[in-house]
């Protein structure tokens, strides 16, 4: 479970940084480009994604020192 909230996380916070890069207008060739709301949502997401593949991180390294 550990290894499968780092993934998403990582997931999660990778398309987070896509999403605000797209809104700020930073990458561009999508309708997302340049729409404010990206912007918005895309930080939300990063920081969730960062949050899970921190937990997972953990949860990893706790399940190696116990067992």
């Amino acid at each position: 479970m550990a290894g499968v909230l780092l993934v998403l996380g990582v997931l999660l916070g990778a398309t987070g940084l896509l999403w605000t890069l797209q809104g700020l207008g930073v990458v561009g060739g999508s309708v997302m480009s340049g729409v404010t709301l990206w912007a918005v949502i895309g930080p939300v997401v990063l920081v969730v994604g960062l949050v899970l593949a921190f937990v997972g991180l953990r949860r990893l390294r706790a399940g190696k020192r116990g067992g």
